[in-house]
């Protein structure tokens, strides 16, 4: 009897290993920088863009925001977009810059409205510093987390900043948020002691510091690193698996991870 239970419970793990492979999955996920837009015509920061990077089963769509002249948050890359600034014009006049694709430029209520219709791929928002002054880079911030509270998505969307003070306050407001620092100067092991989920570091930064990595995993902080277009920093940034790798080339990387490498 007891060799016959034996077998079983081995016949059992062995039908369950191909399962559990499955949900385990690859180590390394997929965040499309402003959205998959390279490869299928989508304007960057755009809702078509986050669109394809759902379609395409990304883990993470990043997308930038700034604030208006008269406090509205929308999305560009830069602070002009066709010739507006973005902080000295007001709502309405933003409203009229069209994309490429005909969308106006989204508004972060928007952009959130339509990210948080699905819950697979999570909204990485990136808040951009002001040229203005301190202190409206900080009323972004606090805008910016109120709105994602006030549509409940807390549990779908992270924080990414280059101010460091910028990436305190949101964890002020919302201790439970997951916001990773992108300038790239700080040790894990002040992210750590911050209480910051991640760094999230050019590729040039992790390369000189390499160590960083594993010393940033030692510490539960998570390891992103960007803009990987190239197949060879792929490679090296997933022989030393980070846990994320921001791309304007979803569809490689995804296609990489898929076979295995």
């Amino acid at each position: 009897m007891k060799r016959t239970g034996l077998l079983t419970a081995i016949l059992l793990m062995a039908s369950l290993f191909p399962v559990m492979a499955q949900t385990q999955g690859p180590k390394t996920k997929v965040i499309a920088h402003r959205g998959a837009w390279k490869n299928t015509g989508a304007p960057q920061n755009s809702i078509a863009s986050l669109q394809e990077a759902i379609k395409l089963g990304c883990f993470g769509s990043e997308f930038d925001v700034h604030l208006s002249a008269d406090s509205v948050l929308v999305l560009s890359h830069d602070h002009v977009i066709q010739g507006v600034d973005i902080e000295k014009a007001t709502a309405a006049q933003l409203a009229a810059v069209k994309l490429s694709n005909g969308e106006s430029l989204p508004t972060l209520e928007a952009f959130l409205k339509e990210g948080l219709k699905q819950s697979k791929t999570r909204l990485v928002l990136e808040i951009k510093a002001s040229k203005v002054s301190k202190e409206r880079s900080l009323a972004l911030t606090t805008k910016a987390v109120q709105m994602v509270k006030a549509l409940k998505g807390q549990a779908l969307v992270d924080y990414i900043s280059f101010d460091y003070d910028v990436c305190k306050r949101v964890k002020a407001l919302d201790p439970s948020a997951k916001v990773a620092y992108l300038n790239g100067e700080k040790s894990p092991e002040q992210l750590a002691e911050d209480g910051l989920y991640g760094l999230d570091y050019h590729q040039s930064v992790l390369k000189k510091n390499e160590n960083w990595i594993k010393e940033a995993q030692q510490k539960n902080l998570t390891v992103n690193t960007w803009t990987i277009n190239q197949r060879e920093m792929m490679d090296w940034m997933l022989e030393r698996n980070v846990d994320f790798i921001t791309t304007d080339e979803p569809e490689q990387l995804l296609n990489i991870l898929k076979s295995g490498r």
